[in-house]
């Protein structure tokens, strides 16, 4: 397998004061490079998370059709995977944190176009507006993704790589406990337009922030490949991985199967009567479950016996998900949904671990992007699929299938992966 360039290697600088041992859970966040990407990731989480509490409660409102939730999913999945190959091609032969700032950049026009919009929505209103402002969101998440994964991994020594990943997480889910039930109070006691103007703003420090990040790897091109021969790179070199192809199915059906969050906006009106408020809750509650588990990791990381923590996490994650919508208690539903997250979390931290020390530095950007076609578009695709199952089964009826169907997708890969089963500690080199 021939690699069409090769790498400049300059190690991030280490200061007297940013010395640490990977016995040191805090070690990555004294690297000033890595502090200020962990900055940048959580006001732009934050912002992502409060855009899209905002638009499925708005689109809702405006139609009372819940396959018009699952098509805010759909909206956003089609463009990034049409785009995400490429995507992860440009990471590794671009500067990645001018990719990831561009990108970012994008994502502040959407939300302030969001804003705009905000004023002219009413009841009956058309909304496939909306739709297209999610769909270049999508583009720009595409480009996003491999770009920010990649540039991760240049910030810190390897050998921190499993704690980087857990701070990196507890970032991300730290945003998204606050963010949509920000969203959900922003919307409720405001307005729409104001959710879309404060997700602006941080959308904009998010930008800034990413801008004080500065690189420590740059690609440089040595041959000349067609842009096929590129893309076909990172798709074989995941194909013969059994361990990281294995990791990624299982994430990508438990989520895809498991999407109750894109039904999150009728239980809240219909089921459980809680509001837009309630939503937020609820919508929070995942993360709120995954920062505690993302705190317990830094510490403790699940990597002596990774592939059965990875198995019993993702059984874990289905069964909250049943229990979820068998709940008819607005309490009991916030738990099983903050469950949900402590399960996904130690799923998240093996993965990206696996992802980090399985792939070549100069194949991250390529790798990364396949990564966020079978996890990032799930999500997404995976909100489609609750959206059409809601619409033919009813709301209830989708959540039980999704959650059956998660623990399905465990026994399989168990039996067809079974060196993922028998993974035992991830060692970092």
């Amino acid at each position: 397998m021939s690699i069409p360039f090769r790498l400049r290697v300059r190690r991030p600088r280490v200061r007297p004061e940013e010395i640490g041992t990977t016995a040191d859970p805090y070690a990555p966040l004294r690297f000033v490079a890595f502090r200020w990407f962990i900055l940048s990731l959580l006001p732009s989480t934050l912002a992502q998370q409060i855009q899209a509490v905002v638009v499925g409660w708005q689109i809702y409102a405006l139609t009372h059709d819940p396959l018009a939730l699952g098509l805010i999913g759909l909206s956003e999945a089609l463009p990034f995977i049409g785009i995400a190959l490429f995507a992860g091609h440009v990471a590794d032969r671009i500067d990645r944190r001018r990719i990831a700032l561009v990108s970012l950049t994008v994502m502040v026009g959407c939300a302030a176009t969001l804003f705009l919009l905000s004023f002219h929505l009413t009841r009956g209103s058309r909304v496939w507006p909306i739709y297209l402002v999610i769909a270049l969101s999508g583009v720009a998440r595409s480009f996003m993704t491999p770009s920010r994964a990649a540039l991760a991994a240049e910030l810190v020594p390897r050998e921190m790589y499993p704690s980087a990943s857990a701070w990196r997480s507890a970032a991300w889910q730290l945003a998204a406990v606050v963010g949509p039930a920000l969203g959900g109070l922003l919307y409720g006691f405001g307005s729409a337009r104001l959710a879309y103007g404060v997700a602006s703003v941080l959308h904009l420090a998010g930008v800034v922030c990413l801008g004080q990040v500065h690189r420590t790897v740059i690609p440089v091109v040595e041959e000349h490949d067609s842009l096929w021969e590129s893309l076909g790179v990172g798709i074989r070199f995941v194909l013969h991985q059994p361990v990281v192809l294995g990791a990624m199915a299982l994430d990508m059906f438990s989520v895809l199967f498991g999407g109750a969050v894109a039904l999150l906006p009728i239980f809240a009106s219909e089921i459980l009567h809680v509001g837009p408020q309630g939503l937020g809750i609820m919508q929070a509650a995942p993360a709120a479950g995954a920062v505690t588990m993302s705190l317990v990791l830094t510490h403790r990381p699940p990597m002596k016996r990774a592939g059965r923590a990875l198995f019993i996490a993702v059984a874990g994650f289905g069964l909250s998900i049943i229990g979820f919508g068998l709940s008819r208690s607005f309490v009991l539903s916030v738990a099983l949904l903050a469950v949900s997250g402590l399960f996904d979390m130690v799923s998240v931290v093996i993965r990206s671990t696996l992802l980090q020390v399985f792939t070549p530095p100069q194949l991250l950007g390529r790798v990364s992007a396949v990564n966020s076609i079978f996890i990032g578009s799930s999500n997404e695709i995976g909100a489609f699929e609750s959206g059409v199952a809601a619409k033919l089964l009813t709301a209830v009826p989708a959540v039980l299938f999704g959650g059956a169907m998660t623990l399905i997708v465990v026994a399989v890969t168990s039996w067809r992966v079974p060196e993922l089963r028998r993974l035992r500690e991830i060692r970092v080199d």
